[in-house]
């Protein structure tokens, strides 16, 4: 069965601190919808992006490690969930309800498969 990434965009600005207690509780009655429907094999959410330790391979051989995320831009992923459903409109549907509970956008994207 295919599986899904469901992830979270949040403001650059985002404190976690500042969560709404009804968002919270959003989030948790959403967890225990995937687990209860069997789609949700890993849920995580992310430390700010700020935090982000980015690693770039440089043409000398050696790496590069700086601090913040990898790419420079007004949102990033906050959290996500790793999701096994049978197409992507079922993602998609779970993708909504995760819009509603997060109060954040969405992005819904298939893994890739490996040869078989």
């Amino acid at each position: 069965m295919p599986q899904y990434l469901v992830a979270i965009h949040l403001p650059d600005n985002f404190d976690p601190s500042q969560s709404d207690p009804a968002m919270m509780d959003d989030i948790h009655a959403l967890n225990k919808e995937m687990i209860a429907a069997g789609v949700r094999l890993f849920a995580g959410g992310l430390s700010p992006a700020g935090h982000a330790k980015s690693l770039r391979a440089q043409t000398d051989g050696k790496l590069l490690m700086t601090d913040g995320p990898y790419l420079e831009a007004k949102e990033h992923v906050g959290g996500f969930w790793i999701l096994e459903c049978g197409d992507v409109d079922q993602a998609v549907a779970w993708g909504r309800k995760a819009v509603k509970a997060c109060r954040a956008p969405v992005e819904v994207r298939e893994f890739l498969s490996g040869p078989k």
